[in-house]
């Protein structure tokens, strides 16, 4: 009887260091993301959890060891070029244009990926229906944070890349984004989210930076104290205790949309193929 390979990590961090001004922020950090995966960094401003996203975005080189994407560093110039297109960034610039109408900041982007027809159900989905003809400059801070959550789902790629996403959003927001990244985790997208604020992502795990960076450090799996089912994966600097405490959970749940998310999945039932593709000579 043959046994069968598991299957590669579609993401993996081959013990990776990063630099930032002459600082060491990663040291030797060994990650594999799965299909379905989510990888949470948090830490203090400052901290390097912008400076890691951008190296996961291929952007940037690791000081030593690779980010590899199916198998293949995400540096090398063909494989960037196609694993940029898998990519969606969501970060503190939030690149809206104040003149157009809120409806027209997500379609411009969407048309932009050769798509059509989720704009709309995109900002109802995010409570921006009613605002879709206004101009942009009238939405508060946090209405313009859920018209670029907005965008990330109208275009729909399956890498997820989140600087902060949880940042001016009220209570019910946050409940929003936990629900759409559970949903898009669901369709076997992957999700990376750098943040110091608690955030509810169920079987995530936690990478956590701490404020000054030991010479070396190592990723330490932890239970999660108000969940079992959530992992934590912590910096751990040599001889301190394991750190089990985590941000608190919300109990609330957030009514599911589902007709958006099936529409979303008929409508790019080829996703997960342009995700698989490989780079075999």
């Amino acid at each position: 009887m043959s046994l069968r390979k598991a299957p590669l990590p579609r993401i993996l961090l081959d013990n990776v260091s990063c630099m930032r001004n002459a600082q060491q922020i990663l040291r030797h950090v060994n990650v594999s993301v799965h299909d379905g995966g989510a990888l949470v960094l948090t830490g203090s401003n400052g901290s390097g959890k912008s400076t890691f996203l951008r190296m996961l975005a291929g952007f940037s080189k690791p000081s030593a060891g690779q980010i590899l994407w199916n198998g293949h560093d995400v540096t090398e110039s063909g494989v960037f070029h196609q694993y940029k297109l898998r990519l969606n960034w969501l970060s503190l610039k939030d690149a809206i244009k104040e003149k157009f109408t809120v409806l027209d900041n997500v379609q411009w982007f969407e048309l932009l990926e050769g798509k059509q027809g989720n704009s709309l159900p995109a900002l109802e989905l995010m409570g921006l229906g009613r605002l879709a003809k206004d101009k942009a400059r009238m939405l508060s801070m946090g209405q313009r944070k859920r018209l670029q959550l907005a965008r990330l789902l109208a275009i729909d790629r399956p890498i997820w890349l989140l600087d902060e996403p949880s940042v001016a959003l009220d209570d019910d927001g946050v409940r929003l984004l936990e629900y759409i990244i559970a949903e898009h985790r669901k369709k076997g997208g992957i999700v990376f989210v750098a943040t110091h604020l608690p955030i509810n992502i169920e079987d995530a795990m936690y990478l956590r930076l701490p404020p000054r960076f030991p010479r070396r450090m190592t990723l330490v799996m932890v239970d999660h104290l108000a969940d079992p089912k959530v992992k934590v994966a912590a910096l751990q600097i040599p001889g301190q205790k394991k750190d089990s405490s985590a941000g608190s959970q919300r109990s609330d749940s957030v009514k599911p949309q589902e007709k958006f998310f099936n529409d979303l999945s008929k409508n790019n039932a080829d996703a997960d193929a342009d995700a698989s593709i490989n780079f075999e000579q």
